[in-house]
């Protein structure tokens, strides 16, 4: 398995993925000429964020988008991952477990990030299992969110 910064080729692969992961984890439908230019705009300006893939047999087998969020009380960023996907054929081979790590090992070799937080819908009783197993803590804060329709 191959951990990697996306290419901006690989646009259609990562907005394949937003689409069903909507669709599968939320029951959502992604309006596609929304998404596209949104990726897209990843690509185009890295202050948005990064999408790493995982890659098997030539193959992307998940992604994820990773943002940024700036915290005074550490002086430093904190990574925020997002827009999760493994494919279906994929899961249960530790794709997510490698892209995490990756992500991981991202921050414990710079002074510049100092920790990894994700929203997870607390219906995703899966996910949330698999991110508990890797040692991330859900305790500690809950979330509040307005989004202006």
């Amino acid at each position: 398995m191959n951990i990697r910064h996306a290419r901006e080729e690989e646009a259609q692969s990562i907005i394949d993925f937003q689409i069903d992961m909507a669709r599968e984890t939320e029951d959502v439908d992604l309006d596609r000429n929304l998404i596209t230019p949104g990726v897209k705009a990843v690509f185009s300006d890295e202050s948005k964020g990064w999408y790493f893939v995982a890659e098997i047999d030539g193959q992307i087998a998940g992604s994820l988008l990773i943002t940024f969020e700036w915290s005074d009380w550490r002086n430093a960023m904190i990574l925020w991952i997002q827009s999760v996907f493994v494919g279906k054929e994929f899961r249960g081979r530790g794709v997510y477990r490698a892209l995490y790590e990756h992500i991981q090992s991202i921050v414990n070799n710079s002074d510049e990030y100092v920790g990894i937080r994700l929203y997870v819908d607390k219906t995703n009783t899966d996910a949330l299992k698999v991110y508990q197993k890797l040692g991330m803590d859900s305790e500690h804060y809950g979330m509040c969110e307005w989004i202006k329709s």
